[in-house]
């Protein structure tokens, strides 16, 4: 079985819960992330997907005035990096998310999607 740790992008996208959907969505496009972590320091307050971006984009008028914090999911699931890929894949299927930040002691250190474990289980066969 395979950590976390072995297939998640390191270099995770972190928004603070004030800045605005307009802002999250253009570091999205040009980073090609599907999710941003909402943060404060090195606390994880939320998470921002591109399935938020759409829900606000189709319901707030201005996405330039609308805060991160008004569509973040707030207090993800979070794993550490020792965390089983297949457990990962079965949280995020049951429970019906793709993204799953990484944490340790030190804060968050990672993001795992569930392309990311299924892949890694696929390419262990």
């Amino acid at each position: 079985m395979a950590a976390v740790s072995e297939v998640m992008t390191r270099g995770v996208i972190t928004l603070e819960q004030d800045a605005t959907m307009s802002d999250a969505a253009k570091i999205m496009v040009k980073r090609g992330f599907g999710s941003v972590v909402v943060v404060m320091g090195k606390m994880v307050l939320g998470i921002l997907t591109e399935r938020d971006v759409l829900r606000a984009a189709a319901e707030a008028p201005d996405l330039s005035n609308t805060t991160v914090e008004a569509w973040m999911t707030a207090e993800p699931d979070t794993a550490g990096p020792d965390f089983d890929t297949e457990e990962a894949a079965t949280l995020m299927l049951s429970r019906g998310f793709r993204h799953l930040p990484i944490v340790d002691s030190t804060g968050l250190v990672g993001m795992v999607s569930l392309r990311d474990v299924l892949s890694a289980r696929i390419g262990r066969r």
